[in-house]
């Protein structure tokens, strides 16, 4: 046990404790809902679990690609803390154009980063995982009692979203199922077999990640019906059709077993859209980029009679948020070894009570190529990012890269499309960041890439 949690005296019996689903998809764009203004992709689950609670505009991921942002959601702490910053390796792309060596990536979570699950666990909970999980091998060496379909890669493995399956605790039935109707089923059996104690539910599907898989009827679908110049991919829409029918799947499944009322749901993705199938427009980029595009994600909370359905909040969040929410739900005390680099929003979710005042930031010290050849959303057509860091300070977002010390400085307000570059019209501006943002590179020991790299070809 790396810590041994002191729990708050329980006040109310194992029943009555609040069950917890936290819901990750993986790769989706911020338009890629209903409710996030989409008309090709069909999303009705969704959009309606979203009304019945408060949803988050400027909801964030505290990474730009899938294991970071997922170490980041289970542990709570920045990239710098963990040590995982990109899918490995961390030099990405040709040697020739990058000028710095580029920090090393750790590849997995480290066993004595204290996790969600063993949080829950501690707390009483049952802790199941059902899905990508992308950081260890296994997730039950991470605190989770249960895992399905989980392993260290990103991807479906062998087969893609088609059974014949290769993945823990998934016994082949008819060939040909698709992995994500087969993962609701699995979500759906866990919240029947333990509706008689407090469960921790992380349900995190593959889709919409590659292979770009539909189910054929839902792929039919869409190929009838007419999309426009940011949506337009049928094969596509039918993944994030099918994301849609797994979470009403869940959903389903509380409401049939009388424990929707007694369930704290959260909604969102791990990065991104990937520029190659989904638009994330009006914001900038992709999956990849620190532009808006690739961290600002769908993201809503819903818990019947304690969070106000209909809610639109504009306060900046991110999943670095869930880690002391989750503990504040489950009346579990953190252990005071433990750093924790998000705050509890639910304080802000079920009594309107607005968060302290914080900036937000994100640290990348690596290199990522670019998906689009000549991709013009990112800072150049090589590269999704650059070594650098970002803040975002009220309205107000700062791009710092560290190989030509450029300086990027957009007001989100009045352009979160990032195409008006303000940092020569706002010097104090520009200098009061950089200050902050250097202050929290230094307290964070956030390693910089300072050195040459003698294969760099200069353009």
């Amino acid at each position: 046990m790396k810590w041994l949690l002191l729990l708050i005296p329980l006040i109310a019996s194992a029943k009555e404790k609040t069950n917890i689903v936290y819901i990750n998809a993986d790769d989706l764009g911020w338009t890629d809902l209903g409710v996030q203004g989409s008309t090709y992709y069909e999303t009705p689950h969704l959009d309606k679990l979203a009304a019945s609670g408060a949803r988050f505009t400027n909801g964030y991921a505290a990474a730009s690609n899938c294991a970071p942002s997922r170490a980041c959601a289970m542990s709570g702490q920045w990239p710098q803390r963990h040590g995982i910053y990109t899918v490995s390796p961390s030099d990405r792309g040709e040697s020739q154009d990058r000028k710095l060596i580029p920090i090393p990536n750790t590849k997995s979570l480290a066993d004595e980063v204290f996790t969600i699950p063993e949080l829950l666990k501690e707390a009483g909970y049952y802790t199941a995982h059902v899905g990508k999980w992308h950081l260890t091998a296994d997730p039950r060496d991470q605190g989770f009692d249960l895992n399905i379909a989980g392993f260290h890669g990103g991807l479906p493995a062998k087969g893609g979203y088609h059974s014949p399956y290769h993945y823990a605790n998934i016994v082949n039935q008819e060939e040909g199922e698709y992995l994500t109707d087969r993962l609701a089923d699995e979500a759906a059996a866990i919240i029947k077999k333990q509706k008689d104690k407090p469960f921790f539910l992380s349900f995190t599907p593959y889709t919409v990640h590659t292979p770009i898989e539909g189910r054929a009827d839902l792929v039919e679908k869409f190929s009838k019906k007419e999309g426009d110049e940011r949506h337009n991919h049928p094969e596509y829409a039918a993944m994030v059709a099918s994301l849609d029918l797994a979470v009403g799947r869940i959903v389903e499944a509380l409401t049939e077993e009388g424990l929707l009322e007694n369930t704290f749901i959260v909604f969102t993705s791990d990065n991104g859209g990937h520029s190659r199938y989904t638009s994330n427009a009006p914001l900038r980029s992709g999956k990849g980029s620190y532009y808006e595009g690739g961290i600002r994600e769908p993201f809503f909370f819903a818990w019947p009679g304690r969070i106000e359905s209909g809610l639109v909040l504009d306060t900046p969040i991110t999943n670095l948020d869930l880690f002391p929410t989750f503990a504040a739900i489950a009346e579990a005390q953190i252990p005071p070894e433990k750093v924790i680099d998000g705050q509890n929003l639910l304080p802000l979710l079920t009594e309107n009570t607005p968060l302290p005042s914080r900036d937000l930031f994100w640290h990348f010290p690596i290199y990522l190529e670019a998906y689009l050849e000549n991709d013009q959303e990112t800072r150049d057509p090589i590269f999704r990012t650059r070594p650098g860091s970002v803040i975002r300070s009220g309205n107000w977002k700062l791009h710092h890269y560290f190989e030509d010390d450029g300086i990027e400085l957009y007001d989100l307000a009045n352009d979160p499309s990032e195409q008006a570059n303000l940092a020569e019209k706002h010097p104090e501006k520009v200098a009061s960041l950089r200050r902050h943002l250097s202050t929290w590179l230094e307290e964070t020991n956030a390693p910089l890439p300072t050195e040459l790299n003698p294969e760099y070809q200069s353009p």
